[in-house]
């Protein structure tokens, strides 16, 4: 009986009163937040999510009078110690006793399946779904905003497979355009094959810079359009050349991934879509959605009205395929595929446009599917520098922030001998930036700070009392992760679950109490321990045993 059967209990107190069933009710009971500055309630009924003309007028004064009467009609029993009325809600406290017992008997027991077996998910239909996330540029900076790609994708591909959905992990690489002219026309001039094997993603921005600066004289440019148009030519000479450059980058790629502990079903790519695009080109012909501009380009009017015309550029002028062109191949080859529910994609806010126009044309070719497409979009992060100076590549972070725990753990004196330091430094190292960035919106941008994610200490204050109200909350909190995708309500449960352990390690000795007693707490630390360690692999950290 934890937060689930506490819920069914008031639920079934109110379905009599109210003459209404008791699983219609269930949802219109919520766990009221932790506040650091009074005593709350533990549960809350909304009068206006029961009450059906919510629209009238005085409606304040209305839901105000309804939950002071209801209020009055309920009685306490051994599950509910308190009822009481607020503004236009009943309040329920539960018995403290009871309340603590049960929720750690449910949590020690059902371990790293608590949470995600609450009756709030059974009305949730499992689905299968495709997401994308990370899709670094090869030659390009895999930057900071690839870093949030990856652990965003991950976080909601890790929520997703504990909640019981099926997930194809994609990594969508950008691996073809008209930059692989250029960076082929600069390795022949300015490239290394030895460097190329032993730092691909290294040496092909070396070479990318170079030939970017060279690309100011018209003949360069001239050459990178020739080798580009050999590509999609299937030159063997130039073809041959490209794939030493993805598969090497590819074996880079995993290797940076293994830090992160993050792992892709499928490394896609444009690439694979280039002769798909123009499949993709002819079904818009032949349904008369591509236009041609005055300079040769081909359209497509998303517009509704044809006096505010709203054009997406599907092909250059001499035939040649676009992102764009290739992210509709992409999405109509995935859906036939794997038969998905859901296709997300996480990228940053940058490319909101983008994603409205493949949704928008995929509709207009007819996929009704494009409605369950999404964009999954982030803010950028600012004032990430490492000592080298500015972040080029994500590994220099990585390197980075495991030197700096590393010099942390050595300076104080708290630190535990470990087997393995450089592990635990990375281990710990990764939960820094991931909690600093997942405590925001992902839509806000954030001044990145390595001070502020590096500190050991977070907010002080924290009441104890409410430690076991705080555990039977879970659900909750990842019923609204579930819901709209932000790891910000987990990662503020786990702080304040943090530090109410840590006020309850400090205020509750397990080590000299009577036998009961220190058996009680110890469940207790084990609980927080095992929804903490649950939490945290969700987000994509590794739980340390020593630090």
């Amino acid at each position: 009986m934890a937060a689930c059967a506490f819920r069914r209990s008031i639920a079934s107190q109110l379905s009599k009163v109210l003459d209404l069933p008791p699983e219609s009710l269930i949802k219109s009971i919520s766990a009221v937040p932790v506040s650091k500055k009074r005593c709350v309630a533990d549960f809350q009924l909304s009068i206006a999510s029961i009450t059906e003309d919510s629209s009238s007028s005085c409606l304040s004064q209305d839901l105000n009078l309804q939950a002071q009467k209801l209020a009055e009609r309920l009685k306490c029993d051994a599950v509910v110690s308190e009822i009481s009325a607020g503004p236009g809600t009943v309040n329920f406290t539960i018995n403290r006793e009871l309340l603590a017992k049960t929720v750690l008997q449910q949590v020690l027991k059902e371990g790293s399946e608590y949470g995600v077996k609450s009756e709030l998910f059974s009305a949730v239909p499992k689905q299968k779904a495709v997401i994308e996330y990370s899709s670094p540029n090869i030659a390009k900076k895999f930057h900071i905003g690839h870093l949030r790609s990856t652990i965003v994708g991950n976080f909601i591909a890790n929520l997703k497979v504990a909640l019981g959905h099926e997930v194809i992990r994609i990594n969508y690489l950008g691996d073809w355009g008209m930059q692989f002219g250029l960076l082929g026309v600069g390795f022949q001039r300015f490239g290394d094959k030895e460097k190329l094997k032993s730092s691909p993603l290294q040496h092909l921005f070396e070479v990318y810079v170079q030939i970017n600066k060279a690309a100011e004289d018209e003949n360069i440019k001239e050459l990178a359009k020739d080798f580009f148009r050999k590509l999609e030519g299937h030159d063997e000479q130039a073809l041959s050349l490209w794939k030493q450059f993805r598969d090497f980058s590819i074996e880079e790629y995993i290797r940076i991934y293994k830090r992160l502990g993050v792992r892709f079903d499928e490394y896609s790519g444009e690439s694979l879509y280039q002769e798909k695009s123009q499949e993709v080109l002819k079904m818009l012909e032949d349904k008369g959605l591509l236009q041609k501009t005055m300079q040769g380009t081909g359209v497509v009017d998303l517009s509704d009205k044809k006096d505010l015309s709203s054009f997406s550029t599907v092909m250059r002028s001499d035939g040649t395929s676009l992102y764009i062109t290739r992210d509709l191949a992409a999405a109509i080859d995935r859906m036939n595929k794997h038969q998905c529910d859901t296709m997300i994609y996480v990228t940053d806010k940058s490319q909101s446009s983008h994603f409205e126009h493949l949704f928008q044309i995929l509709k207009l070719m007819g996929y009704d599917w494009a409605e369950r497409c999404q964009h999954v979009s982030f803010g950028l992060v600012q004032g990430m520098k490492t000592r080298r100076g500015e972040v080029v590549f994500l590994e220099d972070v990585l390197d980075e922030v495991r030197a700096r725990v590393l010099q942390n753990m050595a300076s104080a004196k708290t630190t535990k001998q470990v087997e393995d330091p450089m592990d635990t430094a990375e281990k710990v190292g990764l939960s820094a930036l991931i909690i600093q960035d997942f405590r925001g919106l992902l839509s806000s941008d954030y001044q990145f700070s390595w001070d502020r994610a590096l500190q050991s200490r977070g907010d002080t204050g924290v009441f104890l009392q409410y430690t076991h109200a705080r555990l039977c909350r879970y659900d909750e909190v990842l019923y609204r992760s579930s819901q709209d995708l932000q790891p910000k309500h987990i990662v503020s449960y786990l702080l304040t679950l943090s530090h109410l352990a840590a006020v309850a390690h400090r205020t509750l000795p397990v080590k000299g109490s009577a036998p009961e007693l220190a058996q009680a707490r110890l469940c207790l630390f084990q609980a927080a321990r095992s929804v903490l360690a649950s939490g945290m692999k969700l987000l994509g950290i590794t739980p340390v045993t020593q630090m």
